[in-house]
């Protein structure tokens, strides 16, 4: 299976806390940390790069989220910025940019 980072850039999208809750309860989310880019890290996974993967658990740049981010979310729910590579889903906080222009 050829993964293109061309495709799973495309398949980014946005979605309310309330969206990702229920796949959070089965266990489908893995966090994405800021410092890494979204679509490279679903390349990863999608290859299945134990290597990259690891490092970046290691690093604490990529894993479950935690009770505390958990109840933080329920408390102030967030908006996600969301890959599926299934079974997971990808996911970081989303922050808009200021300078970005909405969609119409």
């Amino acid at each position: 299976m050829t993964v293109e980072r061309e495709e799973l850039t495309r398949q980014i999208d946005v979605a309310p806390w309330n969206w990702m809750r229920a796949h959070l309860e089965r266990g489908g989310i893995i966090l994405v940390d800021p410092s890494l880019e979204l679509a490279d890290a679903a390349v990863a996974i999608a290859k299945d790069d134990s290597v990259l993967i690891g490092g970046w658990i290691a690093k604490g740049m990529l894993g479950k989220p935690s009770v505390e981010e958990i109840a933080q979310w329920d408390e102030t729910p967030p908006v996600f910025r969301m890959v599926v590579v299934s079974p997971y889903i990808l996911a970081q906080i989303y922050t808009p940019d200021p300078d970005e222009v909405p969609h119409e």
